[in-house]
């Protein structure tokens, strides 16, 4: 699951108005923006191509207790910026990315950063059912273009409606476009 998580960042949107949109963007593919530099450095590995044929190995930047810590840091730093409600929005934004990794995912999440203890492996595997595994992200999707556009009209009001119906169809066309990148 790639754009699923983007979904996520636009539904919460409709609801934290104080939030830009940018850092829920990136506060939902955070896990994945710290994985890159280590694959780069070969501490973190990705084997496979295509829609849910990938094996992750990513013992740091997806582990349970990283990922927990990672989206206390986002929340703080949020409320700092934008308040207790904006900071709690980031932080269960970070986090609903490991949850929903922990759907599709196949066993390949650990507990522990770098896995210590070599404690068992955690995923529910959705990705081996590449159609099941599809329509829970076109439903995420969905859910969060719904809820971005409501929240662009009701913010733009009747006087500026055609921008609110320009910046709804924008995320719209990114979220499904997204999910188009993910599935080549």
């Amino acid at each position: 699951m790639f754009a699923g998580h983007f979904g996520v960042a636009a539904a919460v949107k409709s609801n934290t108005p104080e939030v830009p949109i940018w850092a829920l963007l990136v506060s939902t593919q955070l896990y994945d923006i710290v994985f890159i530099p280590l694959q780069a450095a070969g501490i973190e590995s990705l084997e496979g191509t295509g829609y849910g044929n990938a094996w992750i190995q990513a013992f740091y930047s997806h582990s349970l207790i990283g990922s927990l810590m990672l989206a206390i840091a986002v929340g703080l730093l949020g409320s700092w910026r934008w308040g207790r409600r904006g900071g709690l929005a980031l932080a269960l934004v970070t986090f609903s990315h490991w949850i929903l990794d922990l759907i599709v995912h196949r066993p390949d999440l650990p507990v522990w950063p770098g896995n210590v203890g070599n404690l068992p492996l955690m995923g529910l595997g959705l990705w081996t059912y590449p159609t099941a595994s599809l329509i829970v992200e076109v439903c995420l999707l969905t859910v969060g273009a719904v809820m971005y556009n409501r929240y662009t009209w009701r913010k733009n009001g009747p006087l500026h409606r055609a921008r609110g119906i320009v910046a709804g169809a924008a995320m719209t066309v990114f979220l499904f476009g997204t999910l188009l990148v993910s599935l080549l």
